[in-house]
């Protein structure tokens, strides 16, 4: 009886816990651990799984980052594609996939084409999403706590769901996956990982290639 009535008051006061530590406890240590990020750079392995098709591809690279505006990804597999985010515009230049072309979107645009890895899940989580608890996984030897967030009826979001996957020691997103409305997922999963690290800021400018189409999506 005093368990239930036990479990009862946890509920009617709306606490929610990952296996011990409150959802609460771990989105304040994961947006206070990125507070103090300000550039970061490594390494990621890429899951792409396409639920209309059946598809899925797998894709690996090497990113750069300056908060709050400049990103730069450069993928090794498959060897080409790069993702710039320059402060002004965003380049998304696939060669792999659309050759002769490269998009470019408004760095304000950030719904589309986020440009903080993953400090897209920590600007004002509480606000945004619908958090629940996904237990604990281990991520590369470290024991991580999982949160699903549902953006929010309002939120502009470039997905519909998302895990992340938070490091138990220091608060960081070590892993996170994403799907979208066009019954794509993609688990993006940070295989190195170094804060606060010198960049070259060279990679963050884009040089258009010769013949190469610029598809401005600005309004």
């Amino acid at each position: 009886m005093r368990k239930s009535l036990l479990s009862l008051a946890m509920l009617a006061a709306g606490v929610a816990t990952v296996n011990g530590q409150s959802i609460d406890l771990t989105i304040d240590r994961a947006v206070a651990a990125w507070a103090k990020v300000k550039t970061a750079r490594g390494s990621f392995e890429q899951a792409v799984n396409n639920s209309v098709t059946g598809g899925s591809a797998t894709a690996r690279g090497d990113f750069q980052q300056d908060r709050p505006n400049r990103l730069a990804i450069r993928f090794t597999e498959p060897a080409g594609d790069v993702i710039i985010a320059d402060g002004k515009a965003i380049w998304i230049y696939l060669p792999s996939s659309t050759p002769g072309q490269v998009i470019k979107r408004p760095a304000a645009d950030r719904s589309a084409v986020p440009i903080d890895l993953t400090g897209e899940f920590l600007s004002a989580p509480r606000s945004k999403y619908d958090i629940a608890d996904g237990g604990k996984q281990s991520v590369d030897g470290h024991t991580a706590y999982v949160l699903k967030l549902v953006p929010r009826k309002g939120t502009s979001a470039p997905f519909t769901r998302a895990t992340v996957w938070v490091d138990e020691d220091d608060g960081i997103i070590r892993q996170f996956e994403v799907e979208e409305s066009s019954g794509i997922t993609r688990r993006i999963h940070l295989t190195t990982l170094n804060l606060n690290a010198a960049v070259d800021r060279g990679a963050f400018s884009f040089t258009l290639p010769k013949g190469v189409k610029v598809v401005d999506q600005s309004p």
